[in-house]
């Protein structure tokens, strides 16, 4: 078949066109991706648009509201909570690259994005995404040190090395994101360009591409998952150290240090494993990772302010005065 009888078809995601079946290989000739998005019932997509609305309203306000506490409380100046602000902020960058866009989708008869839009959620999504993994890590490192190292917290913990370990984090994100998206830039896509997502990723783009993606996979496993399972495990392996510390404590500092560990143990698994999961397949997609997404598009960014804030008191009592001085500033 030729190029032009190819390009004139119509597209479906199961079909495939064959390597060097397009004469022109090293060109774009597909301007924009379609999205088949979670469901194509109205009904269900009525039902996902408001839940998902709603998802995403809580997500934006409880990590602006955690970010607004810890900027003007003075109780809540400890590195925890500085490395806390900045993570909520970041998950409102993360959830703002894709959950916006399903939203609006849900509603839409033609979920269709650009192929420059496309490039630029992909690179967006592993931008804050690799942040988000590095803060994790970062947190676990602050807890170590805290709880088995107290003597030597302020000076180890200083403000400077927090604001260089955050920048590291934004710097390693960064470099992960640009990894990313430059083994996927060149790649030509000449047809078909439905995408049986609700958002741009390297592994959906790959499957589209016209050409030869088995290096290029494999450097993406290299990347992304391979980094994904360093880091869990580096996480779970400082947890296991503070809990072997913690034998050594008093049972009211051992549950108080259990219950700051247990919501990081949880966020970082809610977010880890569906990582693991997607990127640890070289070039593979299945049916279930529109499902296994939501998890680390839409849950964990949520789940961030309600482990913090209602499994911390410090929290929730700096949330308190914040809302009687915003109460007493009305009332002026």
């Amino acid at each position: 078949m030729s190029c032009s009888r190819t390009l004139l078809q119509t597209y479906h995601p199961s079909k495939f066109l064959p390597p060097g079946g397009c004469i022109m290989a090293k060109t774009h000739n597909v301007t924009e991706f379609i999205f088949l998005g979670l469901s194509s019932n109205p009904e269900v997509q009525k039902v996902c648009f408001v839940m998902f609305l709603l998802l995403y309203t809580a997500t934006v306000l409880g990590n602006f509201l955690i970010v607004l506490t810890v900027r003007s409380s003075r109780t809540l100046g400890s590195p925890m909570y500085f490395f806390l602000s900045y993570l909520s902020f970041v998950e409102i960058c993360y959830a703002s690259t894709t959950v916006p866009r399903l939203i609006s989708d849900l509603l839409a008869e033609r979920k269709a994005i650009p192929l420059w839009g496309c490039m630029s959620q992909v690179f967006f999504i592993h931008f804050f995404g690799g942040i988000e993994m590095f803060l994790l890590t970062v947190m676990a490192y602050d807890r170590y040190v805290a709880i088995c190292k107290p003597l030597s917290y302020t000076t180890i913990m200083s403000r400077q090395a927090c604001a260089l370990l955050v920048g590291a984090a934004w710097v390693g994100g960064f470099v992960h994101s640009l990894a990313q998206i430059l083994l996927i830039f060149h790649l030509p896509f000449c047809g078909p360009n439905v995408i049986d997502h609700y958002f741009c990723d390297v592994l959906p783009l790959l499957k589209l591409a016209c050409s030869d993606t088995v290096l290029i996979g494999l450097l993406v496993v290299a990347n992304g998952g391979t980094l994904s399972v360093i880091s869990f495990v580096v996480l779970l392996a400082s947890y296991v150290v503070i809990l072997l510390h913690l034998r050594t404590r008093s049972s009211t500092g051992r549950c108080k240090a259990l219950s700051t560990c247990g919501a990081h143990v949880t966020v970082v698994t809610l977010f880890f494993g569906p990582c693991i999961f997607i990127y640890l397949r070289p070039s593979t997609t299945l049916s279930v990772d529109k499902t296994v997404a939501i998890f680390y598009t839409v849950i964990t960014p949520l789940l961030n302010p309600v482990i913090y804030s209602l499994r911390n008191a410090e929290v929730k009592k700096a949330v308190r005065r914040l809302w009687v001085r915003a109460i007493k500033l009305e009332e002026r």
